[in-house]
């Protein structure tokens, strides 16, 4: 029986404007939370969204620890936030992917099929490309399509997944985004740690040239359960996160490893001794989790400089994350989440390469 696995299901986006992350898609109704009553109403203080310092990106509206929750990448006009849907057929191995021109998968269109490699090296994700043409609706006559790259991630117990969608074909970053979500809801525990590991890759783009790399990576996450207590504002904001993607690597679209040129590069731009690529760490500090399992906040690098006597920060962005399960009980819950960073390239002066990777992670 074909299993049609559906991130999300027929959600528009409006005008941005000044609203907030949650204002700039509208709810998703499969798990979401009723707004008019029930669990993770406005009118249930218990169950609604954590004011706290991370700001969540868009996607479900009513968040609660009980409910499923999807996170899309904040819409900008400039081609951020442009994925509306993905859905993966496991029968046909094939890929749809919603809102993005010259893919030929509008609906009816021609869907995704897994690419060459069909997976970032050492890792269980999948990698699909979308068709190099797609025939005129009256003639027939092959119109050629942009380069489109989606990465899909499912745990094994089928609880979380994300889906990066990015494209090679515009001078600037292009028109992409991302998706991760639960199928299920949490339970945290009130105290305590846990550590968390798994595999990430990621698909990396460019402003300045087209292309695209690939990159790939070990995940460590550690959470101090009420770590920062007594020091935040709400006590829903105590939890302290510790994340790190190390063991990188970067590989062309074909799969060849170009990670040493990609690290020559790094050591002669900054006169530096670096061995590998930098490890991608999150910033440690209170306000970055809420009850419902939700957590954002920086995630950065740093490069040995000067010979390596000092570090200078590489990369800077966020990470996005979601738990799982029951992390108070054996297995111990998971977590899905994507990392987006940016740098200089320092291979060709004046181009940066942005990385959007996602990860998934289960008590270690």
């Amino acid at each position: 029986m074909t299993r049609i696995l559906s991130l999300i299901l027929c959600f528009g986006f409006v005008a941005a404007c000044d609203s907030g992350g949650g204002d700039v898609l509208q709810a998703h109704t499969d798990g979401a939370a009723d707004p008019d009553g029930g669990d993770g109403s406005q009118d249930d203080p218990d169950t609604n969204p954590i004011d706290s310092d991370g700001e969540l990106p868009p996607g479900t509206e009513f968040p609660a620890a009980e409910n499923a929750i999807f996170r899309t990448e904040p819409f900008t006009e400039e081609g951020n936030g442009y994925v509306r849907a993905v859905r993966f057929d496991s029968e046909n191995n094939t890929f749809f992917v919603e809102g993005l021109g010259f893919d030929s998968s509008q609906p009816d269109g021609q869907e995704y099929a897994r690419s060459n490699p069909d997976t970032p090296p050492g890792t269980s994700f999948a990698l699909f490309e979308a068709p190099a043409f797609f025939p005129d609706s009256l003639t027939g006559t092959r119109i050629p399509q942009f380069e489109h790259r989606a990465l899909y991630g499912q745990s094994d117990s089928g609880e979380t997944e994300f889906a990066i969608v990015r494209t090679g074909a515009y001078v600037q970053y292009g028109f992409g985004g991302f998706i991760y979500q639960r199928n299920g809801g949490v339970v945290l525990p009130e105290e305590g740690q846990a550590t968390y590991a798994g595999d990430y890759a990621a698909i990396r783009d460019f402003d300045g040239r087209g292309g695209l790399e690939y990159a790939t990576g070990d995940a460590r996450l550690d959470i101090d359960f009420s770590g920062f207590r007594g020091n935040c504002n709400s006590p829903e904001c105590d939890n302290a996160v510790r994340g790190r993607i190390s063991g990188r690597r970067v590989f062309d679209t074909e799969g060849n490893d170009i990670s040493n040129q990609y690290v020559t590069a790094i050591n002669e731009e900054y006169g530096g001794n670096q061995i590998g690529l930098p490890n991608i760490v999150f910033r440690i500090g209170p306000g970055v989790a809420d009850i419902n399992g939700e957590v954002t906040g920086e995630a950065f690098s740093t490069v040995s400089a000067n010979e390596g006597q000092a570090f200078e920060v590489y990369e800077e962005g966020r990470y996005y994350a979601i738990l799982s399960g029951n992390h108070a009980a054996n297995p111990g819950g998971e977590i899905v989440g994507v990392v987006v960073v940016e740098n200089p390239d320092p291979r060709v002066e004046g181009i940066m390469v942005r990385e959007t990777g996602g990860f998934i992670v289960v008590r270690d």
